[in-house]
């Protein structure tokens, strides 16, 4: 399955509402396909300009590593590597990155939040993560 537009944009929109009422600040939100490449994107009025890249940066690494990018971050810690041993200079362990997965449990995409702190980033991509499996039952 492949992730759509409509989905994505659901998921931009349902991210924003997130920031807002739970945090009163402005995010900016990335939604990626399986491949990393960049379907739909949103930034709150007033969200730090560093944020653009770091979402689409965060929703590219969940998507090509496959997993969240705080998972990501434990194993380059772990086996005390950098990110660029990996080849890509666009991936991030930075928390804030999701894997989406389909009804089957089958990558679709990776999302991506930032503007806030680390954890709240993270709340609300995994918010994200449930709103899929919610949407595609």
């Amino acid at each position: 399955m492949e992730i759509s537009l409509q989905l994505a944009q659901t998921l931009v929109d349902k991210a924003i509402a997130k920031a807002a009422a739970d945090f009163k600040r402005p995010i900016c939100v990335a939604i990626c396909d399986k491949y990393g490449f960049l379907l739909a994107f949103g930034r709150m009025d007033g969200a730090p300009v560093r944020s653009i890249a770091l979402s689409q940066g965060k929703a590219y690494s969940a998507a090509r590593m496959g997993v969240d990018t705080d998972v990501f971050l434990e194993r380059l810690n772990r086996e005390n590597i950098p990110a660029s041993y990996f080849c890509d200079d666009k991936l991030t362990g930075l928390p804030g990155g999701v894997v989406l997965k389909d009804s089957k449990d089958e990558l679709i995409g990776g999302a991506g939040i930032s503007g806030l702190k680390p954890e709240e980033d993270l709340a609300i991509a995994t918010m994200m993560v449930a709103e899929v499996k919610q949407l595609l039952k």
